[in-house]
Parts: C-alpha cells; structure tokens; sequence
C-alpha cells in the first residue's frame, strides 16, 4: 500500500491530507470526513487504520484536516461552515485519482451531518453516515457532560445501565456522585418527548427527498446515536423512513467512534460492501 500525504489551498488556507491507494487504477474511492475537530488520523489512530484496511482492499482513500484543525490553516468554524472544505477535498481526490467512477463519503457525528446537510453540493454518488449529530451545539462535544445528554431517551438508558452496575451503586451511597447531576437528569429523564431540534428538522427534510444510497450506521449504546434513532422513530421522520435510498444498521457497541474490535471490524465489513455495490 501507497500513503501519500498532500495538501491542496482553499483561497489562502493550506488543508493537508493522505491518500491510501494500492491499485491506482481503483475505480470506486472514498472520503472520510472527520468529526468535531478530530484530526484526520482519527481518535487513537482509528481513521488510519480504517483507511489503510480498506486500501488493502483495492479502493483508493482520502482523509483531511478541515480547515483549522489538525495541520490545516485557517479558521476552524464548525461543522455547519465545512461544506467548502468538503467540496474542495472532493474535487482534490478525483483530481489525483481521475479514473475514480465512483465516490462514496464517509462521515462520523457531526461530519455526517453536514455530509447530509451539504450533498446535493458535492460530487459524491454514496453516502455513510455513522452516529448523526442532531442537537443544535455547532461545536460539538464527543463526550457529552451528564446533565446535556442530547434526550430524555438517552438519559433513561444510561441510567438503566448504571442502576445494573454494583459499583454505581457505591459511589452514589459514599458520596462521589454529584447529587445535583443526578437531580437535573433524573427530571430530564422523566420527558417523554423531546421537541425536535432545528438540525434534526433540517436532516429530516434532507433524508425525505435524498436521491443517492445512504446507509445511516449507528452504535447501539452512543449517546449521540441513541438521541439520532429516537427522532428516527418520531412520526415526525416518517417520510425519511419511507424513502428507499435510507438504510439503518446498528452495529453493539457503545464507542462513538467504533473504536472496539468487534465493532470496527463490522463498520469495516459494511463500508466494504457498500464500495462494491
């Protein structure tokens, strides 16, 4: 396998990436775009590995910095401000791969948002969109503070699995949890409806007429994913359920970046496929 790492300019900035190629010759490339203000090799290394495992499969693969992130110049200004940093790293990656017929983008949390947000602007023909980010933060935090959980779902879910566990149960009798923590998510946790969010009305229109395949791939035990899968099910989304373009697969894991073996090993096999379609 072939890494190269490259940059290319939007106006004065510089934006660094690596490609992963094998087989210059790979007809079908994806594009990760990344998360929050991740860096391009990803949380521990993760997007590295993720892109040399499927170089080595024969596709070509391209990960950058956004703009003020990682080593890219320039002003970083959030998910929301990222669609011409994606286009010009599109139209970089078919530049250097000119044979590529096919272009399939790959974006985590708040990067699959503005995939979805942005892709009638792109030249992208496949969309993966892993974990959505739907609260209305533009700068997003992987690791939600307990009292901001993003739904009351994801509250009543995370307390059921610390009320299964002994040693929660410990440190609430001696004292090392914070009690006005636990009031404030308790109250939240009895809501048994959240109102949609302005960004997840605007991912619900975008999933409703969206035209190119789009596989929506969540961790079963994220907290961004469990608040995405609730506004999924609302009656609000029955539109976007309905479109046969939209797939959701939810893989057992409770890493937002599917960083566990088991589960990177199944987004790995289902990005894979979704590049041989």
């Amino acid at each position: 396998m072939k890494r190269r790492h490259l940059s290319f300019s939007i106006g004065n900035d510089v934006v660094c990436c690596t490609i992963d190629a094998v087989d210059i010759e790979s007809k079908t490339g994806l594009i990760i775009i990344n998360g929050g203000n991740e860096i391009r090799s990803g949380p521990h290394a993760g997007q590295a590995q993720l892109a040399k495992d499927i170089a080595m499969q024969g596709y070509a693969v391209m990960r950058f910095d956004r703009r003020g992130t990682g080593d890219s110049s320039g002003v970083n200004g959030g998910f929301r401000s990222a669609k011409n940093d994606i286009i010009a790293a599109i139209d970089f990656f078919r530049n250097e791969h000119p044979q590529l017929t096919r272009c399939v983008a790959l974006g985590n949390c708040d990067a699959a948002s503005a995939l979805l947000l942005f892709h009638e602007h792109l030249q992208i023909d496949r969309l993966i969109l892993t974990n959505p980010w739907t609260i209305d933060n533009d700068n997003h935090i992987t690791e939600v503070d307990q009292q901001n959980l993003p739904s009351a779902q994801a509250i009543r879910q995370r307390y059921w699995q610390r009320l299964k566990d002994p040693q929660s149960l410990l440190r609430l009798l001696t004292g090392k949890i914070d009690l006005g923590k636990l009031v404030r998510g308790i109250k939240h946790a009895r809501k048994t409806h959240d109102e949609l969010s302005k960004l997840a009305l605007e991912l619900r229109e975008k999933l409703s007429a969206i035209n190119i395949p789009t596989q929506i791939i969540l961790a079963k035990q994220d907290r961004a994913a469990i608040a995405f899968k609730e506004v999924w099910q609302s009656a609000d989304f029955v539109q976007a359920r309905e479109n046969t373009n939209v797939t959701l697969n939810i893989i057992d894991s409770a890493s937002h970046s599917f960083a566990d073996e088991n589960a990177a090993k199944m987004l790995r096999d289902k990005i894979v496929n979704s590049l041989k379609e």
